[in-house]
């Protein structure tokens, strides 16, 4: 399948995008205290509830603040409907215009889901955030494409798989993904359970680690870039949601999976911002044995290198931890 993708890597696009350190100086607590004043609100009349949310806010980042976090905290992921949506989607993974035309068509009946249950799946997610965001202002557009979590890996011929969003604010265009702010989905014994946890982390989230788990299908009139793109973003390191929070963004090795010979070493190197101090660790797991590693650690200014040699043959599991929270994953076979 010839696959046509946005040139969201290009560093043209990563440029076009900011991120929250913008707002570092705005305190979101109100906005945040009227989303959940609200939380009990009807959807069925979206233009009052827009109205309610915004009017007492004096920013506009907190306005969109306060619609973000009501959407995320109010609306139950439909994981009955997300697989119906993805099954629909391998039907048509052939036909790029048809699932354009499916995907247009089923607006209606996820927005009649939104409305008699509070339930959706990640389409109807970035439409409310889309059609909320419109009434109060702001220019909000759906982004779909390809969604990478630790529980849902893709593979060469996987399809597009996620919705989200990304915003203009003060003439600056930042991202969000609602649905995966909601919370998570699990299943217990074949049934899925949806567990509402609002996390902040995908809040305007930085362009260059949005990047590590996202990435955009080509809109109409976009050009094309080659599929090696697409297929590096797929074979990069599992990036936990904690990572979103610092922000923390793995850079080095690119990839997930990586061989090197006995007694060689390798480099683990983080961006991190410039204020930061939290307690990196390597966790090393052979056949089901952890232990903790025992790296080089050279900090410069906004990095962190994590230099590990590798003595005994085998292959490792190495996790990054921060403050006992995981950043991300990586394969290393050692020969």
């Amino acid at each position: 399948m010839r696959i046509f993708i946005l040139t969201f890597f290009l560093s043209f696009s990563l440029l076009s995008f900011a991120q929250r350190a913008d707002f570092n100086h705005i305190d979101f607590k109100k906005a945040d205290s009227v989303a959940h004043y609200y939380k009990d609100a009807s959807l069925k009349n979206l233009p009052f509830l827009t109205h309610n949310l915004t009017v007492a806010l004096e920013t506009d980042v907190e306005k969109f603040r306060a619609i973000y976090t009501w959407i995320s905290s109010n609306i139950a992921n439909d994981y009955s409907s997300y697989l119906k949506i993805s099954n629909k989607r391998k039907r048509l993974a052939k036909d790029r215009q048809a699932y354009l035309d499916w995907n247009t068509s089923i607006t209606p009946k996820v927005f009649k889901s939104l409305l008699e249950d509070r339930k959706t799946a990640c389409t109807g997610y970035a439409y409310l955030v889309k059609e909320m965001a419109n009434l109060a202002g702001f220019t909000c557009e759906i982004i779909d494409g390809y969604g990478r979590t630790p529980t849902l890996l893709l593979k060469e011929d996987s399809e597009p798989n996620h919705s989200w969003n990304r915003v203009q604010i003060n003439d600056k265009w930042y991202l969000c993904d609602a649905t995966w702010s909601a919370g998570e989905t699990i299943v217990v014994n074949g049934t899925p359970f949806f567990q509402q946890d609002y996390f902040d982390g995908y809040f305007l989230a930085d362009p260059k680690l949005f990047a590590k788990n996202h990435f955009p299908i080509q809109k109409e009139g976009s050009q094309p870039i080659k599929k090696e793109n697409l297929d590096a973003f797929i074979a990069g390191p599992v990036i936990y949601k904690e990572a979103f929070l610092a922000p923390i963004i793995p850079i080095a090795p690119v990839a997930m999976h990586n061989n090197i010979q006995k007694g060689a070493s390798v480099t683990f190197t983080l961006k991190v911002p410039k204020e930061f101090t939290g307690n990196i660790q390597l966790l090393l797991n052979k056949g089901g044995s952890q232990k903790n590693g025992n790296p080089n650690i050279i900090k410069k200014e906004g990095n962190i290198s994590l230099v590990q040699n590798f003595e005994k043959k085998g292959l490792y599991d190495v996790h990054i931890s921060v403050e006992d929270q995981l950043i991300a994953t990586y394969v290393i076979k050692v020969k």
